[in-house]
């Protein structure tokens, strides 16, 4: 929807006032107690994952949005007008109209519990990071971020060693395998055209770029990544780019690749040789040794594809932060359901002897050694690691179908994934020099 026509229809309706400060966030106009639209995210909702397409396209529209934090389920507060009630009604999302008592006695609620309200003042450009030549799988992000109508775009590695991630505010790192193994699924799927294709395809790309193998090239993007956060970046990945990458960082003076992926060998002393102060969130780790056995290290806690080492699924927690005190892991984890069903993926959850001391956890299943869903700090960025392939399908295997989200418009999984796509939105305040 463009922007003028939010702004013909809400002009006469709006009321603009200063926002108090809040936790290390910049101020920006919010919505005085007039008439307002309510939109409820917990079960009262129609569609909580086209509800996030709805506030992205408002605060892109420069329009005054709220993220009502702990209240009821992380709702928004936002304008009211004839092309926002037009736009959630195509998208089949539930609004309420708020009068100014009603706006007032929401404010009164979040003063005088563990909520708080967040103004959203920009909307985040997203890119991808996906390989052109599509895979063989689909990804969780990509779906949610089709399904929501929120508008990104595709990066590889040519883009990314090119410099333009600093033409974008959220990065989403697709299931690459940042070692350059290809997810050692030659142990499974060798013979499979897709795979060989997959060989070629970066095989030209590193001998294009200059880079002697394959997990040179991906160890050289993963450095790219590491600074586009460092400067400011925010980095969301799932499944095996998150173990991978931090393993690729580690590796600066290591080979870690099997001689399986291009005629790279495992170093003998790769463990002694990994430098962990380069990575994001783990330490410490032990790669694995074996090139017959489809596991990267011994971060992964679930070991899917691991024969003996497989973890059964449970169910993962999410943490109920305070969201006065902690504005941030509170927006990362607002959902209607606290307890979510877990999913595996190449590589499912962390250990917890494996995370850096200055990791957030956001999800951890109840008494098991390892975690879900993490967030940290790195410069003036920050980054978030959530385990698994994909929310709603907990076994899902390359070639299965998409997952259909039109099926599951309230899902708690999904939504993590869209709570990390809009946080930008909140953006830091500069700091002084």
């Amino acid at each position: 929807m463009k922007r003028r026509e939010f702004l013909v229809s809400v002009g006469r309706t709006v009321g603009l006032s200063v926002g108090a400060d809040f936790m290390g966030f910049r101020p920006t106009v919010r919505l005085s107690d007039r008439p307002s639209l309510l939109i409820p995210m917990d079960d009262a909702q129609t569609d909580h994952l086209k509800a996030y397409g709805v506030v992205y396209r408002i605060v892109q529209a420069g329009l005054p949005a709220e993220w009502l934090l702990n209240y009821r389920g992380g709702s928004f507060l936002v304008a009211d007008g004839d092309a926002i009630r037009r736009d959630a009604a195509l998208a089949g999302v539930r609004v309420e109209p708020v009068g100014g008592p009603d706006v007032t006695a929401i404010r009164g609620d979040i003063e005088a519990t563990n909520a708080d309200s967040v103004p959203l003042e920009k909307a985040p450009k997203v890119a991808v990071y996906v390989p052109p030549n599509a895979p063989p799988w689909d990804d969780a992000v990509t779906m949610a971020l089709q399904y929501a109508g929120i508008p990104f775009q595709r990066v590889w590695d040519f883009e990314v060693l090119a410099g333009s991630l600093r033409s974008y505010d959220w990065l989403h790192l697709h299931h690459e395998d940042f070692t350059g193994q290809y997810s050692k699924f030659f142990l499974i799927y060798a013979g499979a055209p897709w795979l060989a294709e997959m060989v070629r395809f970066n095989t030209d790309a590193a001998r294009q770029l200059r880079y002697r193998s394959v997990p040179d090239l991906k160890k050289a993007v993963a450095r790219a990544i590491r600074e586009y956060v460092r400067n400011g970046g925010f980095l969301f990945a799932m499944c095996t780019a998150t173990e991978t990458i931090d393993l690729a960082l580690a590796a600066e003076h290591a080979d870690i690749a099997a001689s399986f992926a291009d005629g790279t060998p495992i170093d003998p002393d790769a463990d002694a040789r990994l430098d962990w102060s380069r990575t994001l969130a783990f330490t410490g780790a032990h790669i694995e040794p074996n090139p017959q056995i489809p596991s990267f290290s011994d971060i992964d806690g679930h070991q899917v594809n691991a024969g003996p080492r497989r973890q059964p699924l449970g169910a993962f927690t999410l943490f109920n932060f305070s969201a006065k005190i902690d504005p941030v892991p509170t927006m990362l984890i607002q959902n209607h359901r606290q307890v979510i069903p877990d999913f595996y993926g190449l590589t499912t959850s962390f250990m917890r002897n494996r995370l850096k001391p200055s990791v957030t956890v956001l999800g951890e299943e109840e008494g098991a050694p390892w975690v879900k869903y993490t967030h940290g700090d790195l410069g003036k960025g920050t980054w978030t690691f959530f385990g698994g392939h994909d929310p709603e399908d907990p076994q899902h295997q390359i070639g299965d179908l998409p997952t259909d989200l039109s099926l599951h418009t309230h899902s708690p999984g999904y939504r993590l994934i869209l709570n990390n796509v809009l946080f930008p939105a909140a953006k830091k305040r500069e700091l002084k020099t």
